[in-house]
């Protein structure tokens, strides 16, 4: 399996907080904007096993940026 550098960095920081992904807030939103980047630049059909698909990818974003009050 093909890991990014958003993936790895992503993976350390579940495992050293046991799987809380409360704690990697800032890990997921960089992994987010990776993916976001991807579907601008590949399209919204583009595969990747490290991204939700797009429609979900965006939503997620959306609803991050609201929860936290940032604008996106």
């Amino acid at each position: 399996m093909y890991l990014t550098l958003s993936d790895e960095i992503f993976a350390d920081c579940l495992i050293k907080n046991s799987y809380n992904e409360s704690k990697c807030k800032a890990q997921v939103d960089a992994l987010y904007d990776c993916c976001n980047k991807f579907y601008s630049r590949h399209g919204e059909e583009a595969k990747s096993v490290s991204c939700p698909q797009a429609g979900l990818l965006r939503l997620k974003m959306k609803q991050r940026a609201e929860g936290s009050g940032k604008p996106r």
